[in-house]
């Protein structure tokens, strides 16, 4: 048998050590991306906000095979800026109006540098003492600043933890719920679990219904109407719940939400929740984007009746300065979701989880690796307290608040539904001569297409009640109030090329 030497290719030395990890190569490499990304954020607004680039642009930038050698730090970094960057849609632009933001800050940014510099992989509290610890510390801090009940809190009977995503927490939730309901009736009867939310609650929803093995016919959606401005009813889930309960059905879960992602719709927590209650079903509030506001007194009242429901989710990345990903999800009874997802492999047991009664993150989600994501939000509380995050969020609403009242002053306009949070929705209706609701969508999509096509803006749609409607999001971390009126002088600037062409082609 050779040596290794004589097996291995000969461009490749072995006579030197391979060291990925070099603590002064590691800081100038640092220095340099830092002040790459400090400039990005400079100049952002030069660059278009909807990437312009065309399908499979990458492809035929890139090499078809991995270099065979190293590279140059200067080298990626140039190609970074010739081949990344332009086919960025940027999300942080001010912008940026499209889907709810997902905010950013120096210290979250720190805090992720920190995570990532620390590499810990705190799946149980022995792994990281200082990783699980911090999460139970900033949930409970959260869940004070939002008024919670003690009954979700660590200090209090129940908990709560660090997710990714919603979709994370609801599927977690929607386990345990499941878990529950059939340690009564049986797995054979799987088929009869039915669960609920609106025509408005988050595709996500369906999707992770499917996931925990809910049957696509017993996933109830109950109609919402432009009337009560797309909020869930709680007569018409009663009339479901009852029907289905007729049809020998068994319900088991509830996934309301504060602020639905095409109108930010709020359903009535407390009175949905009371029906569910009737038939003992989980109920889940999901206020992924709106429940970050509710830290301010002026919107607390939209998580009244949260006493009632069994779990509870908000993603602090939408609104609350501190990066993807981050969703905080609190439960009443968190040992019912630890006891359908807990597993004990041997590797894994020790004396501090078996006798000392820590908390072992890893039963309180899907997988069983995690970061340490407890240190952005800790960063972002300390470093701009309570009151700033609340002059943050309220800043936002003033700037929605304006833009509202701009498309209110051109008769050509209309808001679909009262503005709720930081959210417009609204359309271009010039009236004469567009009576039919195909005729505005057609309007409305040559606009919004228009608008994006600039790269100066770049804002979505949302269909509810048949009504295609504009979406304007402001939240990003860079906007302030003269780029919203930059955005409305270019929807006007966009309507007026757009109805000059319409009039032309008739």
């Amino acid at each position: 048998m050779g040596s290794i030497s004589e097996n291995c290719d000969d461009s490749i030395s072995l006579a030197a050590p391979f060291r990925p990890l070099e603590p002064e190569e590691f800081r100038k490499q640092a220095h340099v991306m830092v002040d790459f990304i400090a400039d990005y954020y400079k100049n952002i607004e030069n660059y278009p906000v909807l990437s312009q680039v065309e399908p499979g642009y990458l492809k035929n930038r890139l090499p078809e095979t991995a270099p065979h050698l190293p590279e140059s730090f200067e080298t990626i970094l140039k190609d970074i800026k010739k081949d990344i960057v332009p086919g960025m849609t940027n999300w942080l632009s001010p912008n940026f109006f499209a889907y709810f933001p997902a905010t950013v800050s120096s210290a979250a940014f720190v805090g992720e540098m920190l995570c990532t510099g620390f590499n810990s992989v705190g799946f149980n509290w022995l792994a990281s003492p200082a990783s699980t610890e911090l999460e139970m510390v900033v949930i409970d801090w959260l869940a004070n600043m939002l008024k919670l009940p003690k009954s979700f809190m660590f200090h209090g009977t129940g908990g709560g933890v660090i997710q990714g995503t919603t979709s994370e927490a609801i599927l977690c939730t929607l386990i345990a719920a499941r878990d529950g309901a059939l340690e009564k009736i049986g797995m054979e009867n799987v088929g009869k679990l039915v669960v609920y939310g609106s025509d408005q609650t988050h595709s996500f929803f369906q999707k992770t219904c499917k996931v925990a093995g809910i049957f696509p016919c017993n996933i109830k959606l109950i109609p919402t109407t432009r009337e009560d401005n797309f909020s869930m009813s709680p007569i018409a889930l009663r009339e479901q719940i009852e029907a289905d309960v007729a049809d020998g059905l068994v319900p088991i879960f509830l996934c309301t939400t504060v602020g639905t992602t095409s109108t930010a719709a709020i359903d009535p927590v407390s009175e949905v929740a009371k029906v569910a209650n009737d038939f003992n079903i989980w109920v889940h509030v999901d206020a992924a984007y709106a429940g970050s506001a509710c830290i301010c007194p002026e919107f607390r009242q939209y998580l009244d009746g949260i006493e009632l429901v069994d779990s509870f989710s908000l993603s602090p990345h939408k609104w609350l300065l501190c990066f993807l990903d981050c969703c905080c999800l609190w439960l009443k009874k968190p040992h019912l979701m630890v006891k359908a997802l807990s597993t004990n492999p041997e590797y894994l047991r020790n004396k501090r989880s078996e006798f000392d009664g820590v908390v072992d993150f890893k039963d309180w989600q899907i997988g069983t690796g995690r970061r340490f994501k407890a240190l952005r939000l800790w960063l972002v509380m300390r470093s701009y307290g309570v009151e700033n995050l609340k002059r943050h969020i309220l800043s936002d609403v003033q700037m929605a608040k304006m833009f509202e009242g701009l498309v209110k002053s051109d008769p050509r306009f209309e808001i679909i539904v009262p503005r709720a949070f930081a959210l417009v929705c609204f359309r271009l209706n010039p009236g004469k001569g567009y009576d039919d609701e195909i005729d505005k969508e057609i309007l409305n999509k040559e606009l919004l297409d228009l608008i994006n096509s600039t790269g100066r803006a770049y804002m979505t749609h949302t269909k509810a009640g048949g009504i295609y409607m504009l979406r304007f999001a402001v939240g990003t971390t860079l906007t302030e109030e003269h780029h919203v009126y930059a955005a409305w002088e270019l929807i006007k600037e966009c309507t007026d090329a757009s109805l000059t062409k319409t009039n032309i082609i008739e």
